[in-house]
């Protein structure tokens, strides 16, 4: 068996584990990330593209940020459609001057694979049977095999950025973690298309036939999804259907300006809403999706990786500076602090947004009074200058925590 060290094993060339490599190197502390699948296989992942204000900040930090910035497009404000009545939320006016950018994870994954190519740092991708041990100790160390040798790979932390399937959540003993889990009776079916948005900024809308949201990926290329059953599949919807569909959805003058097209990606992703306490056992810590799931009408993924990576790289900074451990205890409070604000509000936006069946209890509610509710919700909340402070508070992200000094 071959070994090899480093200060930080990461698993997952995922955007969170990328992201985490390259803020680690910029201060100076060795890490070596562990991957799964192929480079081009992670990039083939097609996901969300909205990066609030504190997640585009980090990118800065970590010298990445120039396609962002050249090509992202900024959003000031998104849009709220009930049944047809737009209501805009401006986001920047209502939060002092935050926004968010509209640019696609696949691009913040392939900008953050060239930086980490360009510096010289390892990445062994295609590594199987990854496995850590050891992790209460101070010596912990993963094992793995690649290119058919067997590797034994030491070092100080472990960062689990291999998401809600891999091993790293696994590794903490079932009795020591607590899973909180919420699953909707019903899935987003995605549609992208190299056509040009409807809308300059992002529209979610609900009407009786269901949930729709227009999104964008570039001036050029569209994402739209609708909400659908859970028993529906992908090849159940033509393309022409979903276009047909969406325009009932929309309001009429939105839908009018809709662009259809040859669809270049369609795919149907389940809800949930996902929490595993805690997020730190020994050295290892979870981070995004390995550790928490929301359900994406929010907007907060992502955006809860990118905090998690914040928090974890300026603890792990602490640590090196100063040689005190000690710093590492806060990392499952502080991330989790702003985990549950972010399931909390995804959670919300699914519930007021989405129809449930009449038949489906919600929180203990008949379907009936449920509806009542999100109902009211909605009134409140798109109708007060306050209520719509909320909203965009938490939609361009509420601020990272900062370390406790000791």
């Amino acid at each position: 068996m071959k070994t090899i060290q480093t200060q930080v094993a990461i698993i997952g060339a995922g955007p969170s584990g990328l992201l985490l490599g390259q803020l680690l190197a910029r201060k100076g502390i060795s890490n070596i990330i562990l991957e799964r699948v192929t480079g081009d296989y992670v990039l083939g992942r097609i996901r969300a593209g909205i990066l609030e204000q504190g997640f585009a900040d980090l990118v800065r930090e970590a010298g990445v940020s120039e396609r962002m910035d050249a090509e992202g497009h900024v959003h000031e404000g998104v849009e709220l459609a009930i049944n047809g009545k737009r209501t805009r939320i401006d986001l920047k006016g209502l939060t002092g001057g935050d926004e968010v950018v509209c640019y696609g994870q696949v691009e913040i994954t392939r900008d953050l694979m060239d930086a980490r190519r360009e510096a010289g740092l390892e990445t062994y991708y295609e590594a199987s049977g990854v496995q850590p041990h050891d992790v209460k100790s101070d010596q912990p160390y993963l094992t793995f095999d690649h290119g058919g040798e067997s590797y034994r790979l030491d070092c100080d932390f472990i960062a689990g950025c291999d998401g809600f399937h891999g091993v790293s959540r696994q590794t903490i003993p079932e009795d020591i973690r607590t899973e909180y889990e919420r699953v909707y009776p019903f899935g987003w079916l995605g549609l992208m298309a190299d056509t040009p948005p409807c809308h300059e900024e992002l529209i979610y809308a609900k009407s009786e036939r269901g949930f729709a949201l227009a999104s964008q990926r570039s001036p050029t290329r569209s994402r739209y999804y609708l909400q659908v059953p859970l028993t529906d599949k992908v090849e159940d919807w033509s393309d022409e259907a979903f276009w047909e569909e969406l325009k009932k959805r929309l309001p009429a003058e939105i839908a009018d300006k809709v662009v259809t097209g040859p669809s270049i990606e369609k795919s149907i992703a389940p809800l949930r809403s996902f929490v595993c306490e805690p997020m730190q056992y020994g050295n290892l810590f979870l981070v995004g999706d390995a550790a928490h799931i929301v359900p994406p009408t929010g907007a907060k993924g992502l955006n809860l990786a990118a905090s998690d990576v914040a928090a974890l790289y300026r603890i792990l900074t602490r640590v090196y500076d100063t040689g005190d451990r000690r710093y590492i205890e806060q990392y499952s409070e502080i991330a989790l602090r702003r985990v549950w604000h972010g399931e909390r509000f995804s959670w919300w936006m699914t519930n007021m947004l989405h129809n449930f069946d009449q038949e489906v209890s919600n929180n203990g509610l008949d379907g009936q009074m449920f509806e009542r509710f999100m109902k009211s919700e909605a009134d409140y909340f798109l109708n007060s200058e306050n209520g719509r402070r909320v909203i965009a508070e938490q939609y361009v992200g509420l601020p990272y925590e900062e370390v406790k000094e000791y």
